[in-house]
Parts: C-alpha cells; structure tokens; sequence
C-alpha cells in the first residue's frame, strides 16, 4: 500500500496553520462530491476549500459527517458570496454555510470578491472579524483581493487578512501581489493552480521539466506553487489525478527549473477582473 504524502503545513498570521496542499471543490458537482472527497481523504489531504457560491456545500458536510477523521484533522474552507455582503448580512450567510456543512465552525472563512461597485466589502471585513473573535470562523480571509483592497481593509480595522486566495500559476505568477502578501504576513493561496488545465499542461518547457523529474506536467507545476511558498488547491474530479496531484513533496525543483518557469508568464488572467467582476 501506497504511504500517504506527508503534507506540510503553512502558519498563518494568527498562529493557525493551514495545510499547504488541499483539495478544490469548485465545479465539481453534488454527484461528484463523495467520490472526491473520499479519494483525496484516503490520500492524506485534510484540507478542502469550498464556497457558498459552488453550491455543493450540503454534499460536502455529509462526507464529513461520514468520516472518522476527528474535526481538529481537518481544515476547511469556504467563503462568502458577494450577494451577501455588509454587515448584517455576512453573519447569517455564514450561519447558513456552517449548517450545510454541518459544523460549529469553519478553519478559513473568506471574502469571495472585493465587488468594488457595491462598495461594502470594508463592512464586511469588520463583519468577518467579529465573526472569527466568535469562534465561528478560526481565520478569516479574502479572495480576489488586490493591493487597492487590501490596503482599504487593514487601513479601516487594523487587521490583516490570514490569506489572500487568488487566480495564480505559472502564466499568471502574481510575482507583485505576492511581495505585497510577504510584507504584511497573508498567506498566498492559488486558485487555479495549473491555469485550468488548458495549454500550460502541454507547454514544452513544462513537458521538459516533468520528464526531467520523471513526473507529470501537473506535478511539476503543483510543485512550482509548494517552491515558492504558497498554498495551492487543485481540484479534480479525476481519483487517479487527485492521488497524483498529492504525490508531490518527493522531489523538488532546481533554479534552473524556476527560471524557466518564470519565462511562461504571460501576464493576463484567465478569470475574472477582481476591478469590475460584480456577479450576484
């Protein structure tokens, strides 16, 4: 029997520590939800990122109703839907998450989107520190956010996120987001972390890495995120490439590696502009 991967932990700024691979659950369907969930369990992950937003949330706590790893072994994640922004109504979508999950707390609660245009997400920040000084939440967060945002929140409250979940991999490295995170103590995690899948697998300089190390194109790049420093969250609904995707801390890349990946940037993301993306 294959030993599980030894997956090493990040801390975060209020001296919680999140596991530094988990597992992402975006689009992966209720139908879908056991199966994963199952497979990346058995695999040795104990982290799972989900969202008011994926809707899956309910099948997500039934897995975890199911398994006999303790609570305290697992560290979950979800976040808060921009229709749900401000004050009075950050507290009650959270409530609504945590019962579908069938939990008395979260590990990881996040903003979802800044969503500019409403103008709210400082109110909601306060709204998520109360939350976290309640217990309901252990660490509180954001996704999406810029610097411009970042800086609005930790100006009005004093308090600097845990972790800034963003669109991040070798085409978009977020090289000056990432200086900004090291200089205020937020933990970056990549959404995304292998640009969906698309043309960053068949590159020729990711092919030539991986057969260098005599591993996939996706576990190099998997491995790109855990070199420089950051949290990444793979999703699959694939239980071979969820397995695969987690045997990545036997092997490391050289500078030479780095340095070629550092030539695929191309500077544009695939999903949204957290400027103007305004979706209810």
């Amino acid at each position: 029997m294959t030993a599980k991967p030894a997956i090493p932990f990040v801390t975060l700024n209020n001296g919680r520590r999140i596991p530094q691979l988990g597992i992402g659950t975006w689009q992966v369907s209720n139908d879908q939800v056991a199966t994963v969930l199952n497979t990346a369990l058995e695999a040795g992950y104990r982290s799972i990122d989900t969202a008011s937003a994926y809707q899956n949330e309910a099948a997500i706590g039934e897995v975890l109703r199911a398994v006999s790893i303790p609570r305290e072994q697992l560290f979950i994640t979800t976040k808060l839907w921009n229709s749900d922004h401000g004050a009075a109504r950050a507290p009650k979508a959270l409530d609504e998450s945590l019962a579908r999950l069938g939990l008395d707390y979260v590990d990881l609660y996040l903003i979802h989107w800044p969503v500019p245009s409403r103008n709210e997400y400082v109110d909601t920040w306060k709204a998520l520190i109360r939350l976290r000084d309640e217990g309901r939440a252990k660490a509180i967060g954001v996704s999406n956010f810029m610097p411009s945002h970042l800086r609005r929140i930790i100006e009005a409250t004093g308090v600097v996120p845990a972790v800034n979940q963003v669109e991040l991999h070798p085409q978009f490295p977020q090289a000056a987001l990432r200086s900004f995170h090291a200089g205020r103590g937020i933990v970056t995690e990549s959404w995304s972390p292998l640009a969906q899948g698309g043309s960053l697998l068949k590159d020729p300089v990711v092919q030539k890495i991986a057969e260098k190390h005599k591993r996939t194109p996706a576990q190099v790049i998997l491995r790109w995120h855990l070199e420089l420093g950051l949290v990444v969250i793979p999703k699959s609904v694939t239980p071979a490439r969820i397995v695969e995707n987690a045997d990545i801390f036997k092997f490391t890349l050289d500078p030479g590696d780095m340095a070629a990946f550092a030539k695929l940037n191309k500077g544009h993301r695939i999903g949204p502009d957290p400027e103007t993306f305004a979706m209810m």
